[in-house]
C-alpha cells in the first residue's frame, strides 16, 4: 500500500466530532474509557471558546487509507509540535505515556526524548475534579 499524504494543521471548531472521536479511541486502547468525562459541547468551548485551548494540531491523512500505522505519522505530529512549541518561545516539550506502550516509549527515545521516568526518576500525578474540590473547598 501507498503512504498517504499527510498535512497537520491547526484544529478548527468543526474539528471537535473529530477531535472527541480520537480522545474517545485514544482511551479505548489505552484502557481508559471510563476516564472520558468530556462532550463535543464542552470540547468546542474549551477549545474555541472564551478562553481557547493555546494550541491543537491535527493530522489529516490525504486520501484517508484504512489503517494508517506504520506511516510516520506520530513522528511528523512530534515534529509540528516541537516546532510550534519552539516558536511560542517554550524551552521543553513534556509527553505523557502509559508504562506499558513501549511502541510509543521506543518512538519517542528514537526522536530524541529523554525518558524521566530513568533518568530522573519522575512520576507524573494528576488531581481529579473531586480532590480538587476537596482542595479549593467547594
Amino acid at each position: 500500500m501507498a503512504m498517504a499524504s499527510v498535512r497537520i494543521r491547526q484544529a478548527e471548531e468543526g474539528d471537535c466530532g473529530n477531535i472527541l472521536k480520537l480522545i474517545r479511541e485514544l482511551a479505548e486502547y489505552e484502557k481508559l474509557s471510563d476516564q472520558v468525562k468530556i462532550s463535543e459541547e464542552a470540547l468546542r468551548a474549551d477549545g474555541f471558546g472564551e478562553n481557547p485551548f493555546y494550541c491543537c494540531l491535527v493530522a489529516e491523512l490525504l486520501p484517508a487509507p484504512g489503517e494508517p500505522q506504520g506511516q510516520g505519522i506520530g513522528s511528523k505530529i512530534i515534529k509540528k509540535v516541537a516546532e510550534v512549541a519552539l516558536e511560542r518561545g517554550c524551552s521543553q516539550l513534556r509527553l505523557t505515556v502509559l508504562d506499558w506502550n513501549k511502541g510509543a516509549m521506543d518512538l519517542y527515545k528514537a526522536l530524541g526524548a529523554r525518558d524521566l521516568t530513568e533518568a530522573e526518576g519522575w512520576h507524573s500525578f494528576r488531581f481529579e475534579e473531586e480532590a480538587m474540590r476537596e482542595l479549593a473547598g467547594k
